[in-house]
């Protein structure tokens, strides 16, 4: 007997096993189908929770991300907290110059030549014409009545002539010929006799670049100009050209390798000081090459040298692998500051060195994460912003005395925070942007904390930071470096320009007394033309002389 499934009650069950089996069979086949059904409408609804998820966070990148274009390219530098909601429409990306890919065809004009060449080829018939409507100062160097003696007879010397040769000096506002005329001398008793006359030349002071058209304030001026305040080559050829003497920027460039090339001893003598600090700050930024087809991405690093070694040296690496700050820091076994770049793990790896972490990272990761929980943000960075409350009463302080306020105020903040950002990570989806923050902080918390054992570490990085924005300032105007030694000429210079900032030093004036002495001066008192030491000996020079000290630049 066969019965629906739906008319079955208790009173029609069917009386046989084989109808009783049969008929469950059916219930349960129905069931089951029931089952699978609500197990694939239960999947579905998870599958777009779990997207909505996902949009949900997208859709926070997407606003994080916009936030901090529009404030890269509108916005003001310090790292605040708005706490708006957002009230803006989406701005093209187009308008943010710093994405827009760099065209090489269309920067085929401005390109430095990286071809190197002796500087007396770049000289052509233009530059020449102008050479000669210059304004001349002449000098004349003659031997002194002790030297003008025959050294095989004793009679005086006669002049037979002279040697001249020319530089191009540049005083500001204007371009000067010097005219080095350098008298020769004979004894003519000698030449009567049919011996040889002893004919001997007047010396001049040497030159920073052997047989160099360029003086000392001309290559200083350059190296200040490109260095110090950021103007590319191309800009000063026009310049140059408006004064009345033109100077390819090819041209420049090979002065300002040769520069490099008579400085490097005291660079290298100011990188080994600096690695002698007890806390050293890192950073580093892209710092574009000319490579074939398109720019490599290569690097320049910073390394700060504490108070009692108070140099920038700059390092120029073809990429960001840790095996460039591993081989300036490969004897070093201190304190490295830095931000969160993995590759410091390897450097800091197996040695003596102690990592400090930067604070001010931490805090902008909150910053920028803001709109996506405000109210994380906000205790976040008031903790934060406790801590640096701190250090502003411990700026004027001895070491210790630093190191005691951290113990007795920053420690108990950081207690608080530790305890908070456990809290949010639990409370937060592992994709949120501010899980980002929560998680970048939490990782960093052994590095991030080493100030607190240590009165000499700084809470932050931005004693690097800030001197690789003036590195990427120049990128802007100059774009790239040619090759590797270009990278290279960039380092040392704008080491020795740097720290002359750090010290308030006119760098023009301290390149042009370096190149007119330093190619003479006896390695073993290579100290003496340390930027803070040669500072120090100049006051002493104007106090003595009676003249007043130029002010800091």
């Amino acid at each position: 007997m066969n019965v629906p499934t739906n008319e079955i009650s208790v009173n029609n069950l069917p009386e046989d096993s084989a109808s009783l089996k049969a008929m469950l069979r059916e219930v349960l086949a129905k069931l089951e189908s029931v089952s699978a059904d609500q197990q694939h409408e239960k999947r579905l609804a998870e599958q777009l929770r779990q997207r909505a998820d996902d949009l949900y966070l997208e859709n926070l990148r997407l606003q994080q991300e916009l936030e901090r274009y529009k404030k890269a390219t509108y916005g003001p530098r310090a790292d605040r907290l708005s706490m708006n909601q957002l009230a803006q429409m989406l701005l093209e990306f187009a308008e943010a110059l710093e994405q827009k890919p760099i065209n090489l065809e269309d920067l085929r004009e401005a390109e430095p030549e990286t071809e190197v060449r002796r500087v007396k080829r770049r000289t052509g018939r233009r530059a020449l014409a102008n050479f000669e409507n210059l304004p001349v100062n002449t000098y004349v160097y003659e031997l002194s009545a002790e030297e003008r003696p025959c050294p095989s007879c004793g009679v005086e010397r006669k002049e037979i002539g002279s040697e001249k040769s020319w530089q191009i000096e540049y005083i500001p506002g204007h371009f000067e010929r010097l005219e080095h005329v350098r008298k020769k001398y004979a004894c003519p008793s000698c030449e009567r006799a049919g011996e040889n006359p002893q004919i001997e030349v007047a010396a001049k002071a040497e030159t920073a670049i052997e047989k160099g058209f360029a003086g000392p304030g001309l290559l200083a001026f350059i190296v200040t100009s490109k260095f110090a305040d950021y103007l590319p080559l191309y800009r000063l050829e026009d310049i140059f050209e408006r004064q009345g003497f033109e100077i390819s920027r090819a041209t420049q460039s090979v002065w300002c390798r040769d520069v490099a090339d008579v400085v490097e001893p005291l660079y290298e003598r100011m990188a080994e000081r600096v690695r002698k600090s007890h806390v050293v700050a890192t950073d580093d930024t892209v710092l574009p090459m000319l490579s074939p087809g398109q720019t490599q991405p290569a690097r320049m690093w910073v390394y700060v040298g504490d108070a009692a070694n108070p140099y920038n040296i700059f390092d120029f690496t073809l990429n960001r692998s840790r095996e460039g700050p591993k081989e300036f820091l490969k004897d070093y076994t201190q304190v490295l500051l830095a931000d969160a770049y993995g590759g410091y793990n390897g450097v800091v790896a197996g040695n003596a060195i102690t990592r400090a972490g930067c604070w001010s990272h931490a805090r902008r990761k909150f910053v920028e994460a803001e709109k996506s929980a405000p109210e994380i943000a906000r205790e976040a960075v008031a903790l934060m912003d406790a801590l640096f409350a701190v250090e502003r009463q411990t700026k004027d302080v001895a070491v210790a005395e630093r190191l005691e306020l951290r113990q007795k105020q920053s420690v108990p903040i950081l207690a608080e925070l530790h305890r908070k950002l456990l809290i949010w990570k639990e409370q937060l989806l592992p994709k949120h942007p501010m899980a980002d923050a929560v998680n970048y902080t939490l990782g960093q918390w052994e590095a991030l904390t080493v100030f607190t054992t240590d009165g000499a570490v700084p809470i932050d990085n931005n004693v690097s930071e800030r001197e690789m924005k003036r590195v990427v300032l120049n990128r802007k105007n100059s774009l790239f470096v040619g090759n590797p030694r270009g990278g290279r000429t960039a380092a040392i210079l704008a080491s020795l320009t740097s720290s002359c900032r750090r010290h308030d030093m006119d760098p023009h004036l301290y390149f042009m007394q370096l190149l007119v002495n330093l190619p003479t001066w006896p390695a073993r008192d290579l100290d003496a033309w340390l930027p803070d030491r040669w500072k120090q000996a100049h006051i002493a020079r104007c106090v003595a002389l009676g003249i007043p000290v130029p002010p800091n630049p």
